[in-house]
């Protein structure tokens, strides 16, 4: 009897639109930061954004009170419960002087993410072109990719004038952009902006047909005195204008995962739609809970920004020490900073990388936010006042030549 030979073909799977995504940048970063845990080294983790301070204790306990309830384990609201909204409407009002109608020009997201790259989806398709500041927070970048549009990149940084390189983006886009996706105060670089800015801006797209897209993820977390100012509050805004709102970093609700987009009401009743296809809404608990803290938790708010202001101080205070010349931001988690001179031929992710394996301090590459970012790094305010003096002591060991020429930085 002949043996049979037995042959497999296998089929490989072509997944769409996630092949035009590049690597992930931080992977390597990611990779040894976990493998030096693993040896039982202390790694300090500047690196990744995600908040340590703890959510409002009044939303906490809202949330154990409602999840008692069994009327609260079924499918919620997509478009987020009425007093929810009216929560964010109030917010507005009071801290930005914009007055929202919470039926019409505002909706609850799994997220500011969630919200921005689903509302991508309602605003381009092939073909289409979207503006977008770089460097920038990835999904700012990646989110039209994903809907199957292009990007024009625009300069962004402290001493870029945006509006300008926006113009000039505009000029040279062929096909014209539809949309414009800005973030203000920015991560990473921090930048930050005035009403006449948003005005200039408003004034801008309504002149030539552009949506504006504006994630104002760190609408909370300023300092000596700034007010990051609403896009809505610009005359004609809700015209060409829809802003996510976020929980995560002034309450520090990060994992609730509760956002907002708000403005252009039609904008607003596209997305609403898409998402009663899509989801039925955050878990009804979380909504109750995010209510009372958008309504009462003002206090803790203000707490959180004075812990971040504090770490920025020690962060950067202990940086211009050890001769590392970084600015002071006046909003934001995050301190931008540039490689010092002496290391700056290394490059970000290398020089990340060194800072890892040498003064066991983790960073983000600012090449992980696109092209302009290769020069910086981004620390994180994630860690306590005693930790981020540590760092500072681990980074001066791993840099020696701090102090030598970096008042050319």
């Amino acid at each position: 009897m002949k043996s049979l030979l037995v042959v497999k073909l296998f089929w490989v799977m072509d997944f769409r639109r996630i092949d035009a995504l590049p690597p992930y940048a931080f992977a390597e970063i990611d990779r040894l930061k976990l493998d030096l845990r693993r040896s039982g080294e202390d790694v300090i983790d500047l690196g990744f954004g995600n908040p340590d301070l703890p959510s409002p204790e009044i939303a906490v306990e809202k949330l154990t009170e409602a999840a008692a309830k069994p009327r609260n384990h079924r499918y919620s609201a997509s478009r987020g419960i009425p007093n929810l909204r009216a929560a964010i409407c109030e917010l507005y009002q009071r801290r930005f002087g914009v007055v929202l109608d919470p039926e019409r020009e505002a909706i609850a997201t799994i997220g500011a993410k969630e919200g921005l790259s689903h509302l991508l989806w309602l605003l381009v398709e092939p073909g289409d072109v979207a503006l977008v500041p770089t460097p920038s927070y990835p999904i700012h970048l990646f989110a039209p990719v994903l809907a199957g549009a292009s990007v024009a990149q625009v300069a962004m940084g402290p001493d870029e004038d945006v509006l300008a390189n926006l113009a000039d983006a505009y000029e040279r886009s062929r096909p014209r952009p539809r949309i414009v996706i800005l973030s203000f105060p920015h991560n990473p670089t921090t930048t930050v902006v005035s009403p006449r800015f948003w005005q200039r801006i408003v004034d801008f797209a309504r002149e030539r047909e552009l949506f504006l897209v504006h994630d104002f993820a760190y609408a909370d977390i300023a300092f000596d005195g700034y007010e990051p100012p609403s896009i809505l509050a610009a005359e004609g805004a809700r015209e060409v204008a829809v802003e996510l709102y976020s929980m995560t970093k002034g309450y520090s609700m990060a994992g609730w995962r509760v956002g907002f987009a708000v403005g252009n009401a039609d904008a607003v009743a596209a997305l609403g739609r898409l998402k009663s296809y899509l989801d039925y809404g955050t878990f009804q608990p979380i909504q109750i809970a995010a209510i009372v803290a958008l309504r009462e938790a003002d206090a803790h708010v203000a707490a959180v920004c004075d812990e971040y202001r504090s770490r920025r101080d020690a962060l950067r205070n202990g940086l211009m020490r050890i001769g590392w010349p970084v600015a002071t931001p006046c909003a934001t988690m995050f301190l931008w900073a540039p490689i010092p001179h002496p290391y700056r031929e290394l490059g970000s992710h290398e020089f990340a990388l060194r800072l890892l394996q040498e003064a066991r301090v983790s960073v983000s590459p600012g090449a992980g936010f696109g092209p302009g970012g290769d020069g910086f790094v981004r620390f994180a305010l994630v860690e306590n006042e005693q930790r981020i003096g540590q760092a500072v002591r681990g980074i001066r060991s791993a840099l020696p030549a701090l102090g030598a020429g970096t008042a050319r930085v």
